[in-house]
């Protein structure tokens, strides 16, 4: 089989899930340079990677990295084949951010981290290895403390959403909100939409889509009152599945900009210091709920049926799966096959 006539949108993997769900009692981190090795290594009827999607957090990579550093990151992935996309912030307490609903001074230094990481994006733009992609951010505080004051709580984050929007601006930057269920505000599809309009940015801020997550929007996760499929349902169903989600990626798809492809089984799973989300499972995984190449197509596809071209590249989304699983070369190349068959299916030529 040749390889895929569509050129975009480019396919890359994350850095992420060497790192999210690992250390402390979890298991031990998987370092950046394993991660762009098992990402070089794969390749499926002549397709491979085009590229990396990175997260500015040791052991990885410092959010304080000096401009030698981020022109040595530019160079390795220049030397690997590899672009560089989206780049997560890291905007939590525990790796020097804040809360965007807590006092001044944890606003403030989720701001500081938003800054760090427009800053070191838009270096790598400088330097030609980052021609697309967002800044990723939430809203980086739990569901049980936004629900206290959940009007009070989400003008809270407005505003602050709103200040790293200026931020983002001076750094020729666009960032991406991550809907999980985790994220106070963003739990819920319905909290999400409010947020982005209270914002109000949409050439700033927009949604960033992960399947394994946003499927929990369709069951109301945190957020029963928005629950879309019934209570109970029955995942033999299809119909009521497709219908749920079309609801979900027509309400949503008009502000993503990122774009995640996974597998959900339909629970929420944490691990290390991660709170409970969408369990990320592998594209074969028997007991995965989605179609992934047929639902792909919700969110990459306009309203028109043709593709949006919303976002200009789509990123495989893995976090927490046990490090044996990431060490095996054929996890791999079975996330890129099914990568590979959503580009051809929604995609679209260069």
């Amino acid at each position: 089989m040749s390889p895929s006539k569509n050129t975009f949108p480019k396919l890359h993997n994350a850095a992420w899930p060497g790192l999210v769900g690992k250390g402390g009692d979890a298991e031990p981190p998987i370092g950046l340079d394993k991660m762009i090795e098992m990402t070089v290594n794969a390749e499926v009827d002549g397709v491979k990677f085009d590229g990396m999607d990175l997260f500015l957090s040791d052991p990885h990579i410092s959010i304080d990295i000096d401009a030698g550093g981020v022109k040595k990151l530019a160079e390795t992935f220049g030397s690997k084949g590899l672009a560089i996309g989206s780049l997560v912030a890291p905007v939590w307490g525990g790796t020097g951010g804040g809360s965007t609903m807590g006092g001044s001074e944890d606003r403030k230094k989720f701001l500081t981290q938003v800054r760090k990481a427009c800053g070191i994006g838009s270096q790598l733009r400088e330097l030609g290895a980052r021609t697309y992609g967002v800044i990723r951010v939430d809203s980086a505080c739990g569901v049980g403390d936004w629900d206290a004051n959940p009007t009070e709580n989400t003008k809270k984050i407005a505003e602050t959403f709103r200040e790293a929007c200026v931020i983002a601006e001076d750094h020729g930057e666009r960032l991406a909100a991550e809907g999980e269920v985790c994220w106070g505000g963003m739990h819920s599809w319905k909290e999400m939409i409010k947020l982005l309009e209270l914002v109000d940015r949409p050439k700033t801020l927009g949604f960033q889509a992960d399947m394994a997550h946003t499927l929990l929007y369709t069951l109301g996760v945190n957020a029963a009152e928005d629950a879309i499929l019934p209570e109970g349902y029955d995942w033999k169903d299809k119909s009521k599945l497709d219908a749920a989600l079309k609801t979900l990626t027509d309400a949503l798809r008009p502000w993503t900009i990122d774009f995640h492809i996974a597998q959900n089984d339909a629970t929420v799973f944490g691990s290390g210091s991660h709170d409970k989300t969408g369990r990320h499972c592998l594209p074969n995984d028997p007991n995965g709920k989605l179609d992934i190449v047929k639902h792909a197509g919700y969110w990459m596809r306009g309203a028109n049926g043709e593709p949006s071209k919303a976002f200009q590249h789509v990123c495989w989304d893995g976090c927490m799966f046990p490090n044996a699983t990431m060490m095996k070369q054929d996890t791999w190349n079975d996330i890129l096959r099914v990568m590979s068959q959503v580009r051809d299916a929604h995609g679209w030529q260069g």
